[in-house]
């Protein structure tokens, strides 16, 4: 789930940060620029773990930072194809079921990827799974669930698009940047209270 992945960079360092030795200030402006972001193709940064490399300061014409390249380690959150995890339903589609976890919210579950028998009821918006004739088993917002991993989805977003002019992250039609698709098709998936 968690793999140690090595990265270059160019970071500028403030001229605020001149008087900090190099290595401390890099360090601090790679964990502002990588931690809890998404890396296209490798995963979510959690943190940064070391830096391997500084390479010599370069200055740029009209600006009074100073640009190091460097070659560094983070702790990436990336979980692998088949591997079991749990969180929370977020919120029942006719397409599936959005789940959210501690730290990160981009899951889904699409309606092909759910126990065969499941059903979307409109009137509750819940999935309802019926293993047999006489059982239903709802699958409501806010329930403890447990997915298999079935793929990841990286998708290309423009920096610009990130941020709102409140700071917050835009919501809407933009796809984020880290999609994980789940699955709830073997035994021990679906809602934990089912297996108790």
């Amino acid at each position: 789930m968690y793999i140690l992945s090595e990265i270059e960079d160019l970071i500028r360092v403030p001229p605020s940060s001149f008087n900090v030795p190099i290595k401390l200030s890099v360090t601090d402006e790679l964990h502002q620029k990588y931690s809890n972001r998404v890396v296209g193709g490798l995963g979510l940064v959690v943190a940064v773990w070391d830096v391997l490399q500084l390479d010599d300061g370069l200055i740029r014409p009209g600006d009074g930072g100073v640009f190091v390249g460097t070659r560094f380690r983070c702790i990436v959150w990336k979980p692998f194809a088949g591997e079991i995890l749990g969180g929370w339903v977020l919120e029942c589609l006719p397409l599936g079921i959005k789940v959210r976890m501690g730290f990160f919210d981009e899951i889904f579950i699409k309606k092909e990827y759910l126990f065969e028998g499941c059903e979307y009821k409109e009137a509750e918006k819940a999935w309802v799974w019926k293993p047999d004739a006489d059982t239903e088993l709802y699958i409501d917002v806010n329930e403890k669930i447990r997915f298999r991993v079935e793929e990841e989805v990286f998708n290309d977003v423009k920096a610009t698009e990130l941020k709102a002019t409140d700071g917050n992250t835009q919501s809407g039609n933009e796809k984020p940047s880290y999609v994980i698709i789940g699955s709830c098709q073997v035994e021990g998936t679906g809602c934990v209270s089912w297996w108790e």
